[in-house]
């Protein structure tokens, strides 16, 4: 079966009752738009010679409750209860679909990808990790100083959550350094890093209070990482995988092709960035402790 063809025929086993045979319907009515795709429903044994899996089960933030910006948890408040939905369907996934690259959407995505592994050993498992927090990185940037974001360079790595950690040290617009730029401005990094941090920090829960929910970023994120899979691109982008040097799953800029992750690249990194780092994995490690047995 075709990786293309593979993907967009997804199952949308757990929803329940007729919700994936509706939201499928709707997706079905837009396709003669677009190029030839086929959108089914379906259950798991659907999966069947999928090569890339998008897996976006359980409760989201705003019906877990995880909607405060002054709670340290943030996302990872969703985590024992969507671990205990993984627990249940992952190994159904691996089942039917033993080759699969998987890509963990379901928010935490880094703790969840250490809980699918753990759930089926030996399989392919990825978070989205900070590439959509990248995005927003690139995106406020270029906001702030009047560019388009495809021409910044700025990376979040770490966890997709409170503990991200902003490379402002190798943020650049064409080339120029951060730094430099607001320099000649006459503009103090520590007032564009606070303001820009809290932006991109907080900006589900910022999307959330004005429509419920955070999801055509992500989506566009997911979908553009099943291609990279798919077409074997060795597109290098801000991924998590399970780091054996910190013990869980977290994102660096990772080569991304067919079969997942070919290569990790770990970037240069200030002193303060590389002691966030190291703090952003060990808060992910403290909640993976906190949910194992449970």
């Amino acid at each position: 079966m075709p990786c293309a063809a593979a993907q967009a025929r997804f199952s949308w086993s757990t929803a329940p009752g007729k919700t994936a045979e509706a939201v499928a319907t709707d997706i079905r009515y837009g396709i003669p738009l677009g190029r030839k795709v086929e959108i089914a429903d379906g259950d798991y044994d659907d999966l069947e010679g999928a090569e890339v899996l998008l897996i976006t089960s359980g409760l989201n933030e705003k019906t877990g409750g995880a909607t405060s910006r002054n709670d340290p948890q943030g996302r990872l408040r969703l985590l024992e209860k969507n671990a205990q939905i993984y627990r249940d369907i992952i190994p159904r996934i691996v089942n039917a679909a033993p080759r699969a690259v998987r890509l963990v959407v379901t928010d935490p995505p880094d703790p969840l990808a250490d809980v699918a592994r753990e759930a089926a050993a030996g399989a392919i498992v990825l978070s989205a990790g900070t590439y959509l927090d990248s995005q927003r990185f690139r995106v406020h940037l270029g906001k702030y100083f009047g560019v388009d974001p495809a021409h910044v360079e700025a990376h979040v790595i770490g966890d997709h959550g409170t503990a991200q950690v902003f490379l402002w040290s190798s943020a650049r617009v064409g080339g120029v350094p951060i730094a430099a730029l607001l320099k000649s401005r006459g503009e103090k990094l520590a007032d564009l890093r606070e303001k820009v941090e809290k932006e991109v920090r907080y900006a589900n829960i910022t999307i959330i209070e004005a429509h419920n929910a955070s999801q055509y970023g992500i989506g566009i994120v997911s979908a553009r990482i099943a291609e990279m899979v798919c077409n074997d691109e060795r597109a290098v982008i801000q991924i998590g995988s399970f780091q054996t040097k910190f013990g869980v799953t977290l994102s660096l800029p990772h080569v991304v092709g067919r079969g997942g992750v070919l290569d990790v690249l770990e970037p240069d990194m200030s002193d303060e960035e590389r002691v966030g780092l190291q703090r952003s994995a060990g808060f992910l490690k403290t909640a993976m402790d906190g949910i194992r047995g449970t």
